[in-house]
């Protein structure tokens, strides 16, 4: 008698894969719809209190009774001060009510069908999380705002990054060195990498190392200490990097040369090398760097790859120095590094009057 035909292993895994794939979806769904939920539900207050003649005294009575009355029929989720957050988000994004109201009936009793159906115009309305929002509501400035609610979106920020990059002041890095129209961009499309200098953050701040500004420490030090948290640093680094060699060894004219950190950027396509220096910048320092991406450029790049760019990341940089030791058109930089997030003063320019528009499907 022939034994029985038993599925493989990988039968059953497949259905694993499966069960779990549509879990992830069906989260996403309900994050998607929640969102969309508490829009509508801070619209009717908003809605109900402007029929108030006292306003402020009227909304804060209707928001205890509509708390009571919510949690007793649906439980957690509708105290007052949630329930403040939902209707300060639709004054906050009302302008996307057109997206919206393609999305969700006037009538809450049938939301629940439309919004199913239209579960992808409910992404491009609102591409993040409540949590992502309530945080994002608490930003003053409309251009700022936007940026991180854009960034946070395309790479994905958990709320713990998206608070991380706010508190090292990255919008205002990124914009300090940036005209109107770079700053439009900036607030429209996020942080766009298309040429050398878009990499650049200055300063970089690094407090994730866990290394204490009062203590003595080695350039060695650093570079392990990056090392050991190469995830976050790669998130400070900024989009596109791919790490390749720590220490990377070249030999020219029988001499060794060590690049302490070898980076590669896709969205670029180019070699980026990290110098590391826990003092003031030197000219030697700008140099040595020369050297360094001349090597690459002439060496390693491959033909249809672009030049390389060298960053040296320093403790303490002079800006004059700079400027006068390399051309004009170089794809060098120096940048300062700081290892607490001690406040961070930036001077702006003025940016315009900005509004982010979702796109539409």
């Amino acid at each position: 008698m022939s034994n029985p035909i038993e599925p493989s292993p990988d039968f059953f895994h497949q259905f694993g894969q499966i069960l779990v794939l549509a879990r992830q979806q069906a989260a996403r769904a309900i994050t998607y719809v929640m969102v969309i939920v508490y829009w509508q539900i801070g619209k009717r207050i908003v809605e109900e209190e402007q029929q108030g003649a006292e306003r402020a005294a009227y909304g804060n009575r209707l928001l205890e009774e509509l708390s009571q009355h919510l949690g007793q029929e649906f439980g957690r989720g509708f105290s007052t001060r949630n329930l403040e957050n939902m209707r300060k988000f639709y004054l906050t994004y009302r302008d996307r009510g057109t997206p919206i109201s393609q999305t969700v009936s006037a009538k809450l009793v049938s939301a629940d069908a439309a919004l199913t159906r239209n579960q992808e115009a409910m992404h491009q309305a609102f591409g993040l999380s409540w949590s992502h929002y309530v945080f994002l509501i608490t930003l003053n400035d409309e251009a700022e705002r936007n940026f991180y609610e854009v960034e946070a979106i395309h790479q994905q920020w958990s709320l713990r990054e998206l608070k991380r990059q706010f508190n090292t002041s990255l919008y205002e890095r990124l914009a300090l060195s940036r005209d109107k129209d770079d700053i439009r961009r900036l607030t429209q499309d996020g942080q766009r990498v298309t040429k050398p200098r878009d990499l650049l953050r200055d300063p970089y701040v690094l407090e994730f190392l866990e290394l204490d500004e009062r203590a003595k420490y080695t350039e060695d030090d650093l570079e392990t200490a990056i090392i050991d948290k190469l995830e976050k640093f790669l998130l400070e680094l900024g989009k596109g990097f791919l790490f390749e060699a720590r220490q990377k060894r070249f030999t020219y004219a029988e001499d060794h040369f060590y690049v302490d950190l070898v980076f590669y950027n896709r969205l670029l396509r180019c070699y980026v090398l990290l110098d590391l220096k826990i003092g003031k910048l030197t000219h030697g320092n700008l140099d040595q760097m020369q050297m360094y991406v001349n090597y690459f450029d002439r060496h390693v790049k491959i033909d249809d790859e672009n030049p390389t760019v060298g960053i040296i990341l320093c403790k303490q940089k002079n800006d004059a120095m700079v400027e006068i030791t390399l051309p004009q058109e170089t794809n060098i930089f120096a940048a300062q590094y700081q290892l607490s997030l001690k406040t961070l003063a930036f001077r702006l320019p003025v940016a315009p009057q900005l509004k982010y528009t979702p796109k539409t499907a």
